[in-house]
């Protein structure tokens, strides 16, 4: 799906946020071509150069570039706007991720975002800090002018949001 996305848009800047080893990266790499650049952010170095090592196999390698660090930090040192935004950081992070990302994201760009039904608890009132944060999130993703917003119901949720 993800390069499904990069492909309808046209991406040629991609940020994505929690990268973990790298599945979702290959992918939106891949989705957006060989003349694209993918921004990957992990705060674990041993993440990152497990990635790489796929980054290479998968023959992505050279349009990918690899941030260590936390995303919410390093968003600030790439300028510009991006085309698409991937956001799977820790979950107690996504309102601040909601107000650092949108306003880098091009208008016709994607925000796109794992698990935000988070197992069903965000149906529930929340106890926990981090479907606290996801329901917030939510709110935040549908209240906002910006932005036209879809939650699709795969595997744990995602959410699609266009910019106006």
């Amino acid at each position: 799906l993800l390069y499904q996305y990069a492909q309808l848009i046209g991406a040629r800047r991609i940020f994505e946020m929690g990268s973990a080893i790298g599945y979702s990266t290959i992918w939106l790499a891949r989705g957006a071509g060989p003349e694209a650049t993918v921004y990957y952010t992990d705060g674990d170095p041993k993440n990152a150069e497990e990635a790489q090592g796929y980054f290479e196999r998968a023959g992505v390698a050279g349009r990918v570039k690899v941030l260590v660090g936390n995303s919410l930090e390093l968003i600030h040192r790439v300028t510009g706007e991006f085309d698409l935004i991937f956001n799977d950081v820790d979950k107690h992070d996504y309102p601040a991720v909601f107000r650092l990302a949108v306003p880098r994201l091009r208008r016709g760009g994607l925000f796109i975002t794992d698990n935000v039904f988070w197992s069903g608890r965000v149906a529930r009132k929340a106890a926990d800090k981090n479907t606290r944060a996801i329901q917030e999130f939510n709110r935040l993703l549908y209240s906002s002018p910006d932005l036209w917003t879809t939650l699709l119901p795969l595997r744990d949720g995602l959410a699609v949001c266009l910019k106006l």
